[in-house]
């Protein structure tokens, strides 16, 4: 890959933000720390210095080596990344009175900057920041300003090196995407070659390469990830892809028969293993959701490794593993604080021995859809909402058991069915039902009941990353609360969860 944009990470929330727009131009883009920067740059053909959290005049800012960059190639420095330059090549940031959060407005642009071609004044753009730039480094030509910050943007002199105050990555900006576009393909002359076709064919390529005529085996979750990785491998290796589904007896109803037939229909080579006794067993008494958590982890990976070493010759673990995985395990301030362990299969344990394939790790969640897409993965796979790799095991709070397990599965399933019917599904990025360890007093036919409370959950999303909860409209959530109580022995009160990540998690354990 010849076409790389470098986007170096100084801590900011947007840096992710940022290579989610780079993509959008079909151009591909990889995101390093900022004391990380590669050693070998030959590849790439434009830099991006994201914002941070830090303040450039604090003993502990983040100071990146741009000696092989600045001069070299066009850079983009956004928010922190402008004030590096400012603060470190003769210019000033202070802290003053003139800081902007929120929505702002440019109120001047210099009308012969190609950073700024075609964006008016008058310019929503989107602020950050307390430090302001106030003094240029020497020669720097001041190219952007809005009513409150002087100094919005400016250029290097006799270089392609630019400095933005705001943050063109969010939507707020309403130009944003429009100067990433006049930086990337207008001054650095990228070519928007990278689209779900060629990454198909570059992978299946590199594929080939890798794996030779050894035998790959993969762990199924009925996901959209595991699926698509899936798809990838067989087109590259065909009949020495060996994968495995495991029903651990948490999954939604029928679901481990539908999902099953559907891989079959796909022309993959999968085994279905049932095992939904041995997780049982390994959840039997545990209330703790971590406790829960590592049970089913340990148990897949017990599970998963006894049906790899009945295949013959397998030398490689392929895994759906995906870019923000990536990213995070090689963060600047290092993998964040646990809130959940167990986020699907978790790493490879020593005693497996397998080498480890992962066709999706420099993809977006939004991205390996557009790549099933390409591959021919039928909508009903690729538009499946996320599932929680332990399952219904942490929408139970409290222990487990087989029939709590049939319960909420049937409460579950008249609620993900509905908002089908009701044509509610593909607006909805996550939706499922928590078993809470409450009863509720009630009554039906004129006689006191005293019965389990179910929680509905639906949740709007680009990667899980931060989530709202949806305005399902009333009518809807009156025929499933109805729907649920009548239908569903042992449930006699629905409640609608309307909390938002932050500060809640998507799932309740």
């Amino acid at each position: 890959m010849q076409n790389n944009v470098l986007i170096l990470d100084f801590g900011s929330q947007y840096t992710q933000l940022i290579a989610r727009r780079v993509r959008e131009l079909n151009i591909y883009c990889e995101i390093f720390p900022f004391n990380k920067i590669p050693e070998d740059l030959s590849s790439f053909k434009a830099v991006i210095l994201s914002g941070s959290p830090s303040s450039v005049r604090s003993d502990a800012a983040p100071i990146p080596d741009l000696k092989n960059i600045r001069g070299h190639l066009p850079v983009l420095a956004v928010c922190y990344g402008a004030q590096y330059l400012a603060h470190s090549f003769g210019g000033e940031v202070n802290a003053s009175n003139t800081r902007e959060y929120g929505r702002a407005k440019l109120s001047y642009v210099s009308e012969d900057c190609p950073l700024f071609q075609n964006i008016a004044v008058g310019s929503q753009v989107w602020m950050s920041h307390s430090d302001s730039i106030i003094r240029l480094p020497e020669g720097a030509k001041h190219i952007a300003a809005t009513h409150d910050v002087k100094y919005a943007a400016f250029q290097m002199p006799g270089e392609l090196t630019f400095g933005i105050q705001f943050h063109p990555e969010v939507y707020h900006s309403t130009d944003g995407a429009l100067l990433l576009e006049n930086f990337l393909i207008r001054i650095a002359k990228l070519s928007q070659d990278w689209t779900p076709d060629s990454f198909v064919e570059m992978t299946v390529a590199d594929l080939q390469a890798q794996i030779g005529s050894d035998r790959v085996v993969l762990g199924l979750s009925g996901g959209v990830d595991s699926t698509v990785a899936a798809v990838l491998l067989h087109k590259a290796i065909g009949k020495n892809l060996y994968c495995i589904f495991v029903n651990n007896g948490l999954l939604r109803k029928n679901e481990f028969e539908k999902v099953l037939d559907q891989y079959k229909h796909m022309g993959l080579n999968v085994k279905g293993v049932d095992a939904t006794d041995q997780f049982y067993k390994a959840l039997a008494d545990k209330e703790d959701p971590e406790q829960k958590r590592k049970a089913i982890g340990k148990t897949f990976i017990e599970v998963f490794d006894q049906e790899a070493h009945a295949i013959q010759d397998v030398s490689w673990l392929a895994q759906g593993t995906i870019y923000p995985d990536v990213i995070e395990s090689v963060s600047v301030n290092g993998p964040s604080v646990t809130i959940k362990s167990h986020h699907n299969v978790g790493g490879l344990p020593d005693f497996m021995k397998l080498k480890v394939v992962e066709p999706l790790r420099m993809l977006f969640k939004d991205e390996v859809r557009r790549v099933g897409r390409s591959l021919d993965i039928a909508d009903s796979l690729l538009g499946r909402h996320p599932f929680p790799g332990p399952g219904l095991a942490i929408r139970i709070l409290g222990d487990v058991t087989a029939e709590k397990v049939r319960l909420l599965q049937e409460v579950d399933d008249i609620f993900v069915e509905g908002l089908k019917t009701w044509g509610l599904y593909d607006d909805v990025w996550q939706a499922g039902v928590i078993l809470l360890p409450v009863h509720s007093v009630g009554v039906m036919g004129d006689e006191r009941t005293y019965e389990k409370v179910v929680a509905l959950r639906a949740v709007s999303s680009t990667d899980g990353m931060t989530a709202d909860w949806v305005h399902l409209p009333y009518e809807f959530l009156m025929k499933v609360s109805n729907d649920i109580i009548n239908k569903v022995k042992g449930v006699n009160r629905v409640v609608y969860d309307i909390s938002s990540k932050p500060p809640s998690t998507i799932e309740w354990e």
